[in-house]
């Protein structure tokens, strides 16, 4: 490893971060600008009655010194940000508010009884409560940012693509939403965090991020799949490679313990929301989805209040957000393909049939490491800094290739015969499988479930659609197409969100 590179990482690090700023300031000052041009189209938003059970609840006629401050801010409160500052506020008064996940409204919460409590008599308890969530998901984002590109340096192995992807990500077509109090900064933070301490082999942290981002968002129980993805590669190992079974079968139980760990915030928040609506009362007074075997209150919400559901959503008066989503969906099914069609094999036989040099070469996924995990755990601490290197520097390691191949932790990869052999890195490395397999579970789920308007949040946390946006815009002679294309796309949907979601028109 170079000198130069280890004192590049600090500054491509600033760099991230000083783009994740520009890109969260600009997106407030679009909101706000909107805000003072056109009138929303539904001025509902500053209306805040008293909580039905706190007798301690904050008056919403309260005299504040700063009114114009907490109108502003109080009427950009919109949308689901009106149920993440009125659960902060009140806690779960009625059923459909159980769709939304305790994660933000209990930090939201906290910080306006904390750190923003002086605020109070200045603007009021709620505009506290939308500011701290305004706040909290703004800097969120920045951690979220820094995330990603430090997890595309580990997976794709080259600084400019991961730069670019970065870029891509820090300006993405949700961006009204990472900006606003939603939950899609939290989710978005917690599960590339989690993903980053996954394949850095820090496993106990992988699994308490990945807990959090299922308390923040229903699908971050998903995250799980990596931990099962990871369990059955190296059981397989374990089986074929070492023959022992009981290192196999501890393998498995470990997976399905971190699993259900990450599971846990959901399954728990579901048995808080049964007791309080369901337990105590009498047969004929329970709500139907009470008297089920399994009675989820999530799925229940979102079939009876929004019509979430297979198919329920292919209507013809839907056609047009079905045209709003078909961006993020065809950048989605473009990515799987493309990725399917060069390695038809790997994902076919969902890794299993991959290689066993290409498999040692993403070893912290595919491979039990057992007597080494000390060593690689310290390794992969700076894994980024092994290749955050300058281009020449990249070029001159890929005009190797040929005689010498380094794994994931920089070492070299020995085939059968004694040679080195080649390993694919990049957007078409064994690494890229678990997130293509999550993507393409998310994106089938958009598409068919749920309503396919919000595909393009749904979707933005997803890395392989950077990976692959970056990888056409690096490409050579289709770069410069690709990429005006994908940064209208983006500046189009960072303008028209900024301006029909903060006037309270409908927008994914």
């Amino acid at each position: 490893m170079s000198k130069d590179s280890s004192a590049d990482e600090p500054n491509v690090s600033r760099m991230i971060f000083r783009v994740a700023i520009v890109s969260r300031l600009s997106v407030l000052v679009l909101i706000v600008f909107w805000r003072y041009l056109l009138s929303p189209y539904d001025t509902s938003a500053s209306l805040n009655p008293s909580c039905l059970l706190d007798s301690t609840n904050q008056s919403s006629v309260e005299s504040v010194l700063w009114p114009r401050v907490r109108v502003a801010v109080e009427d950009s409160i919109v949308w689901d940000s009106v149920y993440f500052v009125r659960i902060a506020q009140c806690g779960y008064e009625y059923e459909q508010t159980y769709a939304f996940l305790p994660l933000l409204p209990v930090c939201i919460n906290v910080l306006s009884q904390t750190v923003f409590a002086p605020l109070v008599p200045l603007i009021g308890y709620r505009a506290v409560l939308g500011l701290s969530g305004y706040i909290l998901n703004n800097v969120a984002f920045l951690f979220a940012a820094h995330y990603f590109h430090r997890l595309s340096i580990i997976i794709l192995k080259d600084t400019k693509a991961a730069l670019h992807a970065s870029f891509l990500f820090c300006f993405n077509p949700a961006s009204i939403f990472y900006s606003s109090i939603y939950s899609e900064s939290l989710y978005a933070l917690f599960s590339l965090g989690g993903i980053y301490h996954l394949l850095s082999s820090s496993n106990n942290i992988a699994m308490l991020l990945f807990a959090l981002s299922g308390s923040a968002r229903s699908n971050g129980v998903l995250n799980a799949g990596y931990f099962c993805f990871r369990a059955m590669h190296q059981a397989y190992d374990a089986i074929f490679q070492r023959k022992n079974i009981i290192l196999a079968v501890e393998v498995l139980i470990v997976g399905a313990v971190r699993s259900l760990c990450v599971f846990a915030p959901f399954i728990a928040f579901q048995v808080y929301g049964y007791f309080n609506i369901c337990h105590g009362h009498l047969p004929d007074e329970m709500e139907p989805w009470c008297k089920k075997r399994l009675p989820l209150l999530y799925d229940y919400i979102q079939s009876h209040y929004w019509g979430v559901g297979f198919l329920r959503y292919f209507q013809l008066k839907q056609l047009p957000n079905f045209l709003l989503a078909s961006p993020i969906l065809s950048l989605a099914l473009h990515s799987i393909l493309h990725y399917t069609k060069l390695r038809p094999d790997i994902v076919f036989s969902l890794g299993f049939r991959a290689p066993y040099e290409e498999k040692h070469a993403a070893a912290v996924l595919y491979c039990l490491k057992t007597g080494q995990r000390q060593k690689e755990a310290q390794i992969s601490n700076n894994i980024s800094s092994k290749f955050l290197l300058e281009d020449h520097t990249i070029r001159r390691r890929k005009q190797k290739s040929k005689e010498e191949t380094r794994d994931s932790f920089g070492n070299l990869i020995p085939s059968g015969n004694g040679a080195y052999v080649t390993v694919k890195t990049g957007c078409t490395s064994i690494l890229v499988l678990p997130f293509i397999l999550h993507l393409g579970f998310m994106a089938a789920t958009a598409f068919f479930v749920m309503h396919v308007q919000v595909a393009t949040r749904f979707l933005s946390a997803n890395p392989p659609l950077y990976w692959f946006a970056s990888q056409l815009m690096v490409s050579p002679g289709i770069s410069k197409r690709w990429g005006y294309l994908i940064w209208a796309y983006s500046a189009a949907y960072i303008l028209l969100g900024s301006l029909l979601f903060s006037n309270f028109y409908p927008f994914t």
